[in-house]
């Protein structure tokens, strides 16, 4: 009467084929138990928070205050003066979401619930905007030593080659008025 019940082994290689079908469902499923189980801080989402709140955070990128941010940095650089920074894009922003594709082809954007009947595209990465080339106006451009440091300067901040940065003199107030159009009067 001592009999001992045989337990089933688990198939470690068939529960991965099984698993193989429904892997984005699952994946899904476990950022959600995740995202539910995560500590939510102070700010609680009660029913007065309004929808806004609970959607997915948005990233932006504006290419004037990228330009502003560096430009206000390169003027801290001793002999550099004023300084105007202009930025060209080869790519802008990106949102890579995740889609799942069913046997049949058809594929549909991965969404998860935000609460108060709010859906929310997973994201799986966002590509930041790569810059093609810049363009630095500075008053001190005129000294090499000072053309060298705004150069590694853009180049640290923007990841260019030396070779996509050009520097040049800014153009003093009092010359504006008198080479208008480069005809000289």
């Amino acid at each position: 009467m001592n009999e001992k019940r045989a337990r089933p082994k688990l198939d470690p290689a068939g529960l991965y084929k099984a698993l193989g079908k429904h892997k984005y469902v699952l994946l899904v499923l476990l950022v959600g138990v995740l995202i539910i189980l995560w500590p939510g801080g102070e700010h609680q989402a009660g029913p007065e928070a309004p929808a806004e709140d609970a959607a997915a955070p948005r990233l932006t990128f504006s290419l004037a205050a990228e330009e502003q941010r560096i430009a206000t940095a390169l003027s801290q650089i001793a002999g550099a003066g004023e300084v105007t920074v202009v930025l060209s894009l080869k790519t802008s922003l990106e949102q890579e979401v995740a889609v799942d594709e069913d046997a049949s082809g058809r594929r549909e954007t991965v969404t998860i619930s935000a609460g108060q009947g709010v859906q929310s595209e997973v994201t799986l990465r966002y590509r930041y905007p790569e810059f093609q080339g810049a363009l630095v106006v500075s008053e001190g451009a005129h000294n090499a030593s000072v053309r060298l440091q705004l150069t590694q300067a853009v180049a640290a901040l923007t990841g260019l080659g030396t070779d996509r940065i050009t520097v040049t003199v800014m153009q003093s107030r009092d010359d504006s008025n008198e080479n208008i159009g480069g005809i000289e009067g």
